[in-house]
């Protein structure tokens, strides 16, 4: 059956964004183009209150573009909006008449507590908060979106003009910054936010942060600490990584500023507002890190065109991280019954070696997936699918994992079986020493786990494990006769040994 075809069009303060998907019934969406343009609809907004005619032309210019690329590849259903430069300027309703001239669709003009929903949406369709409190936060050119919740329950919607552009424009125009306007900048914005939630003191752990400024501090974040993810979205930002850019952005001049590595360098004269706006926010509500968004009020358009046309998008509870990982399987026609049985025997190994070699409950986590997927790669072939299965999926959307998370799922499923990690693996030698050891510790375990499905039929009914010295005794109970499994297992043992420092020996009953 053909799936519907839809297109959400952004237009923001700084940039346009056209994301364009196919849609179906359950829900689910798979994304078939993305295109940006920078605008800067809101330049020098502030000062004059009308969005400029360069601005205006560059945002002709990008509607065209668009426009050609729905008609090319035959969206049926558009969803437009233009956000906070358009709300504030004299002549934003002459524009979007002529915007949605050359689109050919409506452009709507949301208000900011639309735009605030929208960020929720988003953020609720791709972070499992389940039991925590915390703020969505989408940060603009003209303004910036605060959504606090409880879990999957929104709270509050708040909008507060204090987008990068519009901060920049107003105070900060020496080159490098001087430290009267940074401070100035600071001062106005602790003074918004008081303003904005009089008498409420609202502390969170997290915030989930969106917006080209977000995506930026991801990436510089990312490159700071030398890290070789395939993308941003899902990454962590701790506060102390935003005070120590911050503080290096402000020592900088603009050109300084477009050399530094993850920045582009069309957002160099305006990430410094950006990023203080962050680093305030995350003092205000007492945040400790930052949970970058890459997909925002784009995906959240998605979702409400889906809902709009009878889907199932946003009306049913968010996945969860399991449910995700199963249907990633599921989708690479992964032998369900053989990777039932082989993350429970890794789990059940995990169990009795967690306490005297310190594993963590996230890393079982981590484990856990990597047993559901290690066979995802022979989707593609039975030739090197371990090999195959890295790849799929360190390229997966799987939710509840940052990218971290899903490079490190990659690679223990990758070493459940052929060599264990050696130095020409550059993959694996990009890792950090921690990082190395789980992944060498859990594809130990996976690997012996995978060796004791042999025959692939669930024969081997259970698992102990008991730890003392420098011998690990697994005691399998079995039905039958389960030679050919401890056959395997013995023969994919050496990881596991290598990474624990014991010597495997099995037992039957």
């Amino acid at each position: 059956m053909k799936k519907p075809r839809i297109a959400a069009i952004d237009i923001g303060s700084n940039s346009f964004r056209c994301i364009i998907a196919d849609a179906s019934k359950d829900g689910k969406f798979r994304i078939l183009d993305d295109e940006k343009a920078t605008v800067r609809l809101g330049g020098r907004l502030a000062m004059t209150g009308m969005i400029s005619d360069e601005a205006s032309t560059r945002a002709i210019e990008a509607i065209r573009r668009f426009q050609q690329l729905v008609t090319g590849l035959n969206v049926e259903a558009v969803e437009a909006v233009a956000t906070s430069a358009v709300r504030s300027a004299t002549n934003g309703t002459e524009l979007i008449a002529a915007l949605s001239k050359e689109l050919g669709h409506e452009i709507k003009v949301i208000s900011g507590e639309e735009e605030a929903e929208l960020t929720a949406a988003s953020a609720l369709a791709n972070f499992d908060m389940y039991g925590k409190r915390y703020a969505m936060v989408d940060i603009g050119g003209g303004s910036v979106e605060i959504v606090t919740a409880y879990g999957n329950h929104v709270e509050e919607f708040y909008s507060i003009d204090l987008g990068a552009i519009v901060m920049t424009d107003r105070f900060l125009k020496s080159d490098p910054i001087a430290e009267n306007e940074l401070r100035k900048l600071q001062r106005h914005i602790r003074e918004s936010l008081k303003r904005t939630f009089t008498g409420k003191r609202i502390s969170v752990d997290t915030l989930i942060g969106s917006g080209g400024t977000l995506t930026a501090l991801g990436c510089m974040a990312m490159q700071m600490r030398k890290d070789n993810y395939v993308s941003i979205h899902g990454s962590e930002v701790l506060h102390a990584e935003v005070v120590h850019l911050l503080a290096m952005m402000t020592h900088m001049d603009l050109k300084g500023r477009r050399t530094i590595s993850g920045l582009n360098q069309d957002r160099a004269d305006i990430i410094v507002a950006g990023v203080v706006v962050i680093d305030e926010l995350m003092r205000f509500f007492e945040a400790n890190r930052v949970l970058v968004n890459e997909r925002g009020i784009r995906e959240g358009l998605l979702i409400r065109a889906m809902k709009r046309l009878g889907f199932a998008a946003g009306t049913s509870t968010p996945p969860t991280w399991r449910d995700s990982v199963k249907d990633f399987a599921a989708s690479c026609h992964v032998d369900e019954q053989h990777a039932t049985q082989v993350a429970g025997m890794a789990l059940s190994i995990f169990d009795a070696m967690a306490l005297p070699f310190g594993l963590k409950p996230s890393e079982k986590k981590l484990l856990e997936a990597a047993a559901i997927l290690h066979d995802s790669g022979y989707f593609i072939s039975y030739g090197s699918h371990h090999k195959h299965s890295y790849h799929l999926i360190r390229h997966a959307e799987l939710f509840g994992f940052t990218p971290r998370e899903r490079e490190l799922i990659a690679q223990i499923a990758r070493y459940h079986r052929k060599s264990i990690p050696k130095r020409k693996h550059d993959a694996f030698q990009s890792l950090k020493e921690k990082d190395q050891l789980i992944v060498a510790r859990l594809g130990g375990i996976l690997r012996l786990a995978d060796g004791l499905d042999r025959r692939r039929n669930s024969v081997v009914q259970k698992v102990s494990c008991l730890f003392s010295g420098t011998t690990v005794t697994l005691g399998l109970t079995a039905s039958e006769d389960i030679s050919v499994e401890i056959f395997g297992a013995n023969t994919k043992k050496d990881l596991f040994e290598k990474a624990f420092g014991s010597t495997v020996v099995f037992v039957t009953s």
